[in-house]
């Protein structure tokens, strides 16, 4: 019977491949504490077996003068979905404040530098960076009650415990309603807190995204425009 689930599991995410979009446009509206400071705009495009994907957060009114935020992630796509090569973040027009993640899935090493000064740790199987964690989702949604995923930040390395919190539920007033399942990360003392909706009928594209920092402070994107090709 175990051997049933896992060739139902496999069969499942190999579909979910098969059908994941060559191109994604996402839109949203990012908020802080309720009152609107960005809108991000979100890319994946896929030729073969190359995948690439950009996430630019434009500020708005006084958070305009910051410059604008953009992540871009490029790798190949295999069964297992998304193998990144080399993640970027690129913080308004000073280099210094680049941050870069080199994948080398040869040697089992991940190298991130930043301020001039490169790291390494050891590399896990399916790790994800800042701008592709969102999109393996495509080719790997969450079947089971849990899950852990290993990503990068460009400067350091943390693997994050998600618990399936909801399914079959509806998000209202988002693009007339999206069906999703909600994950929620299980917070470390002093970490990060972080909620995803993602959209089942929408290739698991993450319809809601909520944050708080450590220090309590809450971030929220919502969906406003998505298109696939």
């Amino acid at each position: 019977m175990k051997k049933y689930f896992v060739l139902i599991s496999s069969l499942l995410i190999s579909c979910a491949a098969l059908a994941a979009p060559q191109k994604v446009t996402a839109v949203y509206e990012a908020t802080r504490e309720g009152k609107p400071f960005a809108t991000v705009t979100e890319t994946y495009r896929q030729e073969g077996d190359h995948y690439r994907i950009e996430s630019v957060t434009a500020g708005i009114g006084v958070y305009a003068l910051f410059g604008k935020r953009k992540l871009t992630s490029e790798g190949e796509v295999t069964a297992d979905g998304l193998k990144p090569k080399r993640f970027e973040l690129q913080q308004g027009d000073n280099p210094k404040r680049t941050v870069v993640a080199e994948f080398d899935w040869g040697t089992g090493k991940l190298a991130m530098t930043a301020k001039n000064k490169t790291t390494t740790a050891a590399l896990e199987p399916g790790t994800q960076d800042l701008a592709s964690f969102a999109y393996q989702f495509m080719f790997r949604p969450p079947l089971g009650d849990e899950f852990t995923l290993p990503v990068t930040t460009g400067k350091k390395l943390r693997s994050y415990h998600y618990l399936v919190s909801g399914r079959g539920e509806t998000l209202e007033g988002v693009l007339g309603g999206l069906k999703i399942v909600r994950l929620a990360n299980v917070q470390e003392q002093g970490g990060d807190e972080k909620e995803l909706w993602l959209a089942t009928e929408k290739h698991y594209i993450p319809a809601r995204i909520v944050m708080r920092d450590e220090n309590g402070v809450k971030t929220e994107q919502v969906l406003t425009s998505l298109s696939f090709e």
